[in-house]
């Protein structure tokens, strides 16, 4: 199950939470530990940002032994990629009317 366009915005917001969705995206799977050390925010932030991703569908975990390894959802973007795509198509739409406007003015 994904999320409304409007969760995954907020989600994604915060830049904390955009950077571990990012670094799993661009690095793979991670354990909390491993995206800790780099981040400058406490392993309880981390865990508590995952967490948020998490409910969200754009983190998923799995558990080995004691570990939990993080991976990203890319398809969790879905709902937003469909939404951005509806408004591009009127934007779009609105700039074509706006161009013949301005044509039948400058004539």
């Amino acid at each position: 199950m994904h999320a409304e366009p409007t969760a995954v915005l907020k989600i994604l917001s915060d830049p904390t939470r955009r950077a571990i969705f990012e670094r799993l995206s661009r690095d793979g799977e991670m354990t909390v530990h491993a995206l800790t050390a780099p981040s400058g925010v406490s392993q309880p932030a981390i865990s508590k940002h995952l967490g948020a991703l998490k409910l969200a569908g754009l983190v998923r975990g799995r558990r080995d032994g004691r570990e939990t390894y993080y991976s990203a959802e890319p398809k969790a973007l879905a709902p937003l990629i469909d939404w951005i795509d509806f408004y591009s198509t009127f934007w779009n739409s609105r700039f074509d009317h706006l161009e013949t406007l301005l044509k039948r003015m400058d004539q």
